[in-house]
């Protein structure tokens, strides 16, 4: 396994969010979490990063291996997670193409490599945007865009998407998914895939165009039911994600 969390339990700010969660994602895996707002998809985004904020109570979270609990968000960054944020902050002084040098290894006086230029025009950046700063003044699909081109840059063995397909019309999603299949090696062969990956969705729309292979429902701040995601989006949708779990319990 890539990615085990083990009997999970968080608090935020005194409040326990999340209870007793587990979760196992091997490589070349990309796995989907559904779930109604609150019920803590974004505590354990945040948790599987990190962030000081979501304090572990109890439970703990291997990566590679390795036990990551108590690891910083940069120490967690370099053994090879990558994250698209659903609303990352703009950061003044610092230019796309500067950040994209730093994620891929190029010293800032360097010319951006021809891999990352390709990969630029791909989605749909020119030299003029390239300039700007990071996130400043852009649009839902530009910053989206520019979070899978610095995920790109930086190749991660584990990512995580926060809501990719949200904000954006069908044409960026489309570009997007492309390039998400990319970081996720939905090119290759299932027996040759090593990177993995963990989608938050709220709609599922994405996975139209990125295939998961497996779906978990988070409620009230477990995972109430896992299984194929085709079947759990598609009675989420007929019946709401408590009659989809009640289902899934009735025919365990």
């Amino acid at each position: 396994m890539l990615l085990e969390i083990h009997n999970l339990a968080v608090e935020v700010e005194g409040k326990q969010v999340l209870k007793n969660v587990n979760l196992s994602i091997a490589e070349g895996e990309t796995h989907v979490l559904l779930g109604p707002n609150g019920a803590g998809k974004s505590t354990l985004f945040m948790t599987i990063l990190g962030f000081p904020k979501y304090h572990v109570t109890n439970g703990s979270i291997i990566f590679k291996g390795k036990d990551i609990t108590n690891l910083s968000t940069a120490e967690r960054v370099k053994l090879g997670m990558g994250v698209s944020f659903q609303n990352p902050p703009a950061i003044r002084g610092i230019s796309v193409e500067n950040l994209l040098k730093y994620e891929s290894g190029q010293n800032e006086e360097d010319e951006l490599n021809p891999r990352m230029k390709s990969l630029a025009d791909k989605l749909k950046f020119n030299d003029d945007f390239l300039k700007r700063d990071v996130n400043l003044g852009f649009s839902g699909g530009e910053v989206k865009r520019s979070e899978v081109l610095q995920l790109l840059a930086q190749r991660p063995d584990f990512t995580m998407f926060d809501e990719p397909d949200s904000g954006v019309d069908i044409e960026n999603v489309e570009l997007i998914a492309e390039e998400l299949n990319v970081i996720l090696d939905k090119q290759k062969k299932i027996s040759e895939r090593k990177r993995a990956g963990l989608l938050i969705t709220h709609l599922g729309y994405i996975l139209n165009f990125v295939k998961a292979d497996k779906a978990h429902i988070l409620m009230n701040g477990e995972i109430a039911c896992s299984g194929n995601p085709d079947e759990i989006l598609n009675d989420v949708r007929e019946n709401g994600f408590k009659g989809c779990v009640n289902c899934a319990q009735c025919t365990q």
